[in-house]
């Protein structure tokens, strides 16, 4: 077995441990887990940090044990948010469930016969039937309330507005969840959690439960909270989450989101969302102080992630769709990507609604009357005369071109260039 602690410290993917944490994994293989939120049927690049956790515990030949929160999901975590979460019916949850477990298993080796395969777990199955009697007699005895009240999730809330403050509910979220530790640690012998540093109170409440209840010893590690180099929230954008699942998030735009990211961060994310060596990495970051215009560091974390989540043909796609807005490509490439592909590229760009019957007009009618891309007519004749217009990636030759449906792409685009950055959709209804 390689040293799993070892492994995430150079990383930078451990914020706390507790005490003996390494020398356990170094003793024997182990079983770990993290907690999941099944409220979504996709997980997001906010569920990566503790996705690679476990896909590093189980490369260096421990066991991963996903746990899905199918009952802590309908409670809400106190140290996550103010307001409390939906209940999510069964199906709804069982739905998501196997969502998720299609997802993890990109990552994680659930089916061969290796004793350190992974294992799916949903809190749901032990937790429904458990009465409120039952659980307050053999776990609530346990755990006293100071030690409850002294968590920094739970101080947070209780001295917040009384209007704001923390429903019991909400209170018992740490037991609810330190039972899930002891049962994972009596059904699987489970002796570790791990989880984002906020889950720290969480995660030790399930420790102290399983040594009061059967003297036994667990453990806890996590890592620190993702933020972007600027302080703002990691994976959000302005539309919101960027999803593992290409039906809520396109490649494209999930390869883009990684291409982007600030020159300090990208040193930061390499060695968190990617399985390179700690020599590669190095060589890569210096690479890229050398040259850092070229964005090669970039370049090599947006290949990595984007091939890990959607495979290699994706990723080659997301490569050949980024070259389009930079004058690479030509109108073969335009045609060969998907329409959600297509809108995402170009997102933002002013759409003109165009008759299908107004096809057959020549160009200039449909750039300068029949839409707004230019403001007259012998603007539009003029520029295309200097060359500067191109329809699909095709210049432009002669005033006297006319449009037809062979032009279009995914049956009711075209794509008209003004210059070298002005781009405009013309979507025939």
């Amino acid at each position: 077995m390689s040293n799993f602690v070892k492994e995430l410290t150079w990383r930078g993917m451990v914020h706390n441990i507790m005490p003996g944490t390494e020398e356990q994994l170094q003793k024997e293989q182990t079983s770990a887990y993290v907690g999941i939120d099944p409220t979504a049927d996709s997980l997001h690049i906010g569920h990566l940090v503790s996705i690679m956790m476990l896909k590093h515990l189980q490369a260096c030949g421990h066991r991963p044990i996903a746990l899905v929160g199918g009952a802590t999901g309908m409670i809400g975590d106190p140290s996550m948010k103010s307001s409390e979460r939906n209940l999510l019916d069964e199906e709804t949850l069982r739905h998501n469930q196997n969502s998720i477990k299609r997802q993890l298993s990109i990552f994680l080796d659930f089916d061969s016969d290796a004793p350190n395969r992974a294992i799916l777990v949903n809190n749901y199955d032990w937790m429904k039937d458990y009465t409120f009697l039952h659980f307050i007699r053999d776990i609530g005895k346990h755990i006293t309330v100071n030690y409850m009240m002294s968590k920094e999730s739970v101080k947070k809330r209780i001295t917040g507005d009384e209007r704001e403050g923390m429903s019991f509910t909400e209170f018992t979220y740490q037991l609810v969840q330190g039972y899930d530790f002891l049962y994972l640690y009596t059904k699987y012998g489970c002796k570790l959690q791990m989880g984002g540093s906020d889950q720290w109170g969480n995660i030790t409440t399930g420790t102290e439960l399983i040594r009061r209840k059967e003297s036994g010893e667990a453990f806890a590690l996590t890592c620190p909270l993702i933020t972007k180099a600027d302080g703002g929230k990691f994976g959000k954008t302005e539309q919101g989450n960027i999803w593992l699942d290409a039906k809520y998030t396109t490649p494209y735009a999930f390869y883009q989101f990684w291409l982007n990211v600030s020159d300090e961060d990208a040193e930061r994310y390499i060695r968190i969302f990617t399985m390179l060596s700690k020599e590669t990495i190095d060589i890569e970051i210096l690479h890229h102080r050398e040259a850092p215009h070229l964005r090669e560091l970039q370049k090599r974390l947006a290949q990595e992630v984007t091939t890990m989540v959607h495979g290699e043909e994706e990723y080659n796609k997301a490569v050949k769709a980024s070259s389009i807005l930079f004058g690479q490509s030509t109108g073969e490439t335009l045609r060969e990507i998907d329409e959600r592909t297509f809108l995402s590229i170009f997102e933002g760009v002013p759409q003109f609604d165009i008759e299908s019957s107004d096809l057959n007009c020549d160009i200039i009618d449909i750039l300068a009357v029949k839409s707004s891309v230019f403001s007259s007519k012998g603007e539009c004749r003029k520029m295309i005369s200097a060359g500067g217009v191109s329809i699909n990636k095709t210049k432009v030759e002669s005033a006297d071109l006319t449009l037809s449906g062979k032009d279009l792409l995914n049956d009711k685009y075209i794509l008209i260039q003004k210059g070298k950055k002005n781009y405009f959709i013309l979507k025939i209804k």
